[in-house]
């Protein structure tokens, strides 16, 4: 007597059942990883942009804000004309160079003495002003070329300085919006932070010899 192996109807359907599941749940799975991919490349776009912000706000609030002959390139606060808080230019007053909100003791921030500063364009080596942070579009990564082994596409980066800038509803002279945008190869935006940048000058800072 033969005796033949064969599938039975019950253990044919279950193959079919499996097999079924495994063809549609296939492109449900190439779906996540998709947008996984795609969530992580937002994500490094948002990094991008953050590292531009914060590159941009250690930048010189103008290229006009430091003394020129001090031994430091700390900045001042500028005395804008049409500025409703004025610094004090009376150096016989105890408040000299400084405004309204200004703490009056050594080594706190101070307004540049605008008897004697000329407020002209002056270019100092090392010193970056928020106005030399202003670019087109430009390459966010070092290796711009898309490849197998990087990032699958182009990502450029755009900074505009809005000055004026409009702070809760008013503009303000002695504020600049700073924004960053992030762009696909298409030119077409990921993200855009925005952040600000105030005339509010630097600390001194104190320096110990032993």
């Amino acid at each position: 007597m033969v005796r033949k192996s064969a599938f039975t109807l019950i253990e044919l359907l279950f193959a079919i059942v499996i097999i079924g599941i495994s063809v549609i749940s296939l492109p449900m799975i190439n779906l996540v990883v998709v947008k996984g991919i795609s969530a992580n490349i937002t994500q490094e776009a948002v990094f991008a942009a953050a590292t531009e912000l914060n590159e941009a706000t250690t930048a010189h609030w103008d290229e006009n804000s430091f003394e020129v002959g001090e031994t430091n390139t700390l900045a001042r606060v500028i005395d804008i004309p049409e500025n409703t808080f004025r610094c004090d230019n009376n150096s016989s007053a105890d408040t000299y160079r400084q405004m309204i909100g200004h703490i009056n003791q050594p080594l706190h921030r101070r307004c540049l003495d605008s008897n004697t500063t000329s407020f002209s364009n002056i270019d100092v080596a090392g010193v970056i002003s928020l106005g030399d942070k202003i670019h087109g579009s430009q390459n966010i990564f070092v290796d711009s070329v898309p490849n197998n082994k990087g990032y699958k596409q182009k990502y450029n980066s755009t900074i505009a300085i809005t000055h004026p800038a409009n702070f809760d509803g008013t503009n303000n002279n002695n504020i600049k919006q700073i924004t960053v945008t992030i762009l696909d190869s298409d030119d077409k935006p990921i993200t855009r932070l925005h952040t600000f940048s105030m005339n509010i000058g630097e600390v001194d800072y104190l320096k110990k010899e032993y």
